[in-house]
């Protein structure tokens, strides 16, 4: 099965991470990544550019309205997540336990990602969608 575990911080938890040097952020981050990468169980992470540099789509009108950001409460945003194959949602939790970004204002939430099998396999669109992900190598 597939988590995501989505990273999220409080402005002061953010804050506070400009104040850790970086190469040794870089170093904490990146024996995490190797030990779940050594587990076989990482299959994707990334981190979000600033909110600022962002944009929100918001499909409340007719045309949409595009906003520039920050946009949202910032408890509302995250700045990073994770992809995981394992296989129980109480591994997912296992594993964002041992995340290094931790402390006062981290947060990790844990969502399971549902897969295209899960969908009724006879629509047109789902048809087409496993066509082009078998012809992509994605399944």
């Amino acid at each position: 099965m597939k988590y995501m575990l989505i990273m999220r911080a409080s402005d002061e938890a953010f804050a506070g991470m400009g104040e850790i040097d970086f190469d040794q952020m870089i170093e904490t981050i990146g024996r995490y990544n190797q030990e779940m990468i050594q587990a076989g169980v990482l299959l994707a992470a990334e981190g979000l550019d600033d909110a600022e540099e962002g944009v929100v789509v918001d499909y409340s009108s007719e045309p949409p309205v595009v906003t520039d950001g920050p946009y949202g409460e910032t408890k509302e945003l995250f700045g990073g997540f994770y992809i995981l194959n394992v296989a129980s949602k109480e591994e997912a939790v296992e594993w964002a336990k041992r995340s290094p970004m931790t402390g006062p204002g981290f947060k990790t939430e844990i969502r399971r990602v549902t897969t295209i099998d899960e969908l009724p396999q006879d629509n047109e669109w789902i048809k087409k969608e496993r066509a082009w992900r078998e012809a992509t190598g994605q399944l």
